[in-house]
């Protein structure tokens, strides 16, 4: 049986946890290729809020096996502590797997990102300064600690490598810095406790996905981030570190791109970022707080205030393009119950220029002006609605032109965080 993708399709925080643990339910594993601590999924269940970082959401359900895949990027003291919290709470980890691939933060990589933000001042990215940066750009290097190099055996190569590695950090951090250097033996103990501990999840865990698929297990991918934070398609250099698109959500799971059959498009109902880079929808003004208040936007690992903005339909019909995307979840369409009005930014203006999609270069981008189709908004409380028919009309609406504007069908809708707060609909059920 084909896998299934759910990505952002926005600057990420869209809600896929909520998606991924909607389908869980009927999923035998949930694979996370990309990211690192950096990213956050939260889940409103019956039995209370979770918080993930690492772990896939899908761990909530006891027949679901779940894998940190190779992309993603593993800070071992983060993983271990989120794993012994889901096991406060009495869950079964012994379903969650650790690809052995997957390359590790180290000590020093967010030091070099706390160092390096800092030093950047206003120009800075506005990363969440957990090290994940630094981390990539080691693998990229070739020069990363990968999961296999913490195990029982590989002492003696993990030594070498870091007798390589640690002089040129120390530099870094002496030189450019003015920080302390790192002690290799501390570092190099600090690793094989890590290993040690890690050890009974870690596996070859791309055989172990591909038998899956080979036994027609039904398999979720739940990428971080959105894609428009991507290294090579978004706004660039305000981007994350890995591929948060299809064809890296596949890299990362180690799935092939036929072994796919439906990439499913998570969406707000309006837009957030988190950090610094050009956002043509913000709004900076009591509307954007009205935004951020009912829609609880602070960020799930950083607690960061998101900044706020109308749907972009620019941006989501290029993401929706980009990444093949076969349908839309839309969530958050309960926050927007207060407004009177609401505004579709349906096409892009640089200096009077009209433009298809979003430019690549930054300045361009900051100086765009975003043109809106205004549409009715509904007043009604939508969160108690159990049923599409039971939308107000002017709800129906808004979500037919975004499925209209980006050009693919919307078939789910969040009207809220809890998992029956979800509605399930068919392409053209609400014209």
């Amino acid at each position: 049986m084909p896998a299934t993708i759910i990505l952002g399709g926005q600057w990420g925080d869209e809600a896929k946890g909520k998606i991924t643990d909607t389908l869980a339910a009927q999923a035998d594993m949930v694979i996370r290729p990309n990211g690192s601590t950096n990213a956050g999924h939260t889940v409103v269940t019956e039995e209370g809020v979770f918080k993930f970082h690492l772990v896939p959401s899908g761990i909530l359900y006891p027949h679901c096996t779940c894998v940190i895949g190779a992309g993603v990027a593993v800070s071992p003291p983060d993983l271990i502590r989120e794993i012994e919290a889901l096991q406060q709470r009495q869950l079964d980890l012994g379903r969650l797997f650790l690809s052995d691939r997957a390359h590790v933060v180290m000590p020093y990589h967010p030091l070099l990102d706390q160092y390096e933000e800092e030093r950047l001042g206003p120009a800075s990215i506005g990363t969440t300064r957990r090290g994940n940066g630094p981390a990539f750009t080691d693998k990229i290097a070739r020069r990363g600690i990968r999961v296999a190099d913490l195990l029982e055996g590989a002492e003696a190569e993990l030594r070498a490598k870091l007798e390589r590695i640690l002089p040129e950090k120390n530099v870094l951090l002496t030189g450019l810095y003015g920080a302390p250097a790192l002690d290799l033996e501390q570092i190099l103990a600090q690793a094989l406790e890590w290993g040690e501990r890690l050890a009974p999840y870690v596996v070859a865990a791309e055989a172990l996905v591909q038998d899956a698929l080979r036994a027609g297990k039904r398999i979720l991918i739940e990428a971080a981030q959105g894609c428009m934070l991507d290294l090579d398609y978004g706004t660039y250099p305000y981007v994350t570190s890995t591929s948060p698109t299809a064809a890296g959500a596949c890299q990362g799971a180690g799935i092939g791109p036929t072994q796919v059959d439906r990439i499913i498009g998570v969406f707000k109902a309006y837009t957030t970022r988190v950090g610094a880079g050009p956002f043509p929808t913000e709004l900076h003004d009591a509307t954007g707080q009205l935004l951020r208040e009912r829609g609880m936007e602070f960020g799930t690992t950083t607690g960061r205030p998101r900044r706020t903005g109308w749907f972009d339909a620019v941006a989501a019909r290029y993401a929706a393009q980009l990444n093949g995307m076969t349908e839309i979840a839309l969530t958050k369409l309960d926050v927007l119950d207060a407004l009177d009005e609401i505004p579709i930014c349906v096409g892009y203006r640089i200096d009077g220029r009209e433009v298809a999609v979003p430019p690549a270069r930054t300045d361009l981008l900051e100086r765009v002006q975003p043109v809106y189709e205004v549409l009715q908004g509904w007043r009604t409380d939508t969160s108690q609605a159990t049923s599409i028919e039971e939308l107000p009309a002017a709800a129906a609406r808004y979500i037919q032109r975004i499925e209209e504007l980006v050009g693919i069908p919307v078939t789910m809708i969040g009207v809220g965080p809890a998992r029956r707060q979800i509605l399930w609909r068919t392409a053209g059920a609400l014209a």
